[in-house]
């Protein structure tokens, strides 16, 4: 995939009404430079995307094929051109669709927790006063050793990116100086999401959800949130998010970088976990 493929690229994921901007594929690009990939048939009609968080584990993202060509392999096809780029990583992980599961399953990928996408049309307006703080800059790199626990590798690039483009979204909670929390957003095409929201517990992941939802106020927003914690679901449930579809984290490998699923509250997105 080069540069110039990313409005072909947009085009698909209109059609699929997925979220993404031009700056999500740059982004993609920039990391990943010469291990994305797009299927041809004298347009694009296919996109896969790869990430390697250092020797701790790849991604595999953006598996996206035209509606009018699907059926004919180039799914899989660009799924298995992944797994070649990748098949000297130790770990591979992905988010699945349910129907996407059952593929990764005949390929040996083992599921590691359930996910939930939470829509609500319009954030209301009537959230708990919050304790979080804006994001700086300079608060950034002080994330960074908590971020590398609970995800399990160093995204540095990519929270900063996150950052710059969207500090309305970014919060933190401390302490005596000591970060208990922090999420960031962007926004999308059709919703802004919210996520990662990495938290010490249940109460700091809502502090941090209260000030993130007050910048989009009559918005459409998503989270995309894991299982492990059922009252966080319902908390959502009550300020007016409902489940939108399910999906899964799975992996290929050892698993040897889990992180700690328990303080991801909300994951980045499935392009980039």
């Amino acid at each position: 995939m080069r540069y110039d493929d990313i409005p072909a690229a947009l085009s698909l994921c209109r059609n699929a009404r997925w979220n993404q901007l031009s700056r999500d594929w740059e982004i993609l690009l920039k990391l990943s430079p010469d291990n994305c990939r797009v299927a041809e048939q004298e347009k694009v009609v296919g996109t896969v995307a790869t990430i390697r968080y250092q020797h701790h584990f790849s991604w595999i993202g953006m598996v996206l094929v035209d509606p009018a060509f699907q059926q004919q392999g180039i799914g899989m096809q660009l799924l298995r051109e992944a797994l070649q780029i990748l098949q000297q990583q130790e770990t591979i992980k992905l988010d699945a669709t349910p129907a996407g599961r059952k593929v990764y399953l005949k390929l040996n990928f083992i599921d590691e927790y359930p996910l939930s996408r939470m829509h609500t049309m319009a954030v209301q307006k009537d959230l708990k006063t919050s304790a979080a703080r804006a994001v700086r800059k300079n608060d950034l790199s002080k994330l960074m050793e908590m971020d590398l626990a609970v995800f399990g590798a160093n995204r540095q690039s990519l929270l900063e990116w996150q950052w710059k483009g969207a500090p309305e979204y970014a919060y933190l909670i401390e302490n005596k100086n000591e970060i208990q929390g922090y999420c960031f957003g962007r926004p999308g095409r059709h919703f802004v999401h919210i996520g990662p929201v990495i938290a010490n517990t249940l109460d700091i992941a809502k502090d941090l959800i209260s000030a993130a939802l007050s910048n989009c106020i009559g918005q459409a927003a998503i989270l995309d949130i894991s299982h492990l914690d059922p009252q966080w679901k319902a908390w959502l449930t009550s300020i007016g998010f409902l489940e939108q579809r399910p999906f899964f984290r799975m992996y290929l490998g050892r698993n040897r970088y889990p992180g700690v699923p328990q303080k991801q509250f909300a994951i980045l997105g499935p392009e980039f976990g």
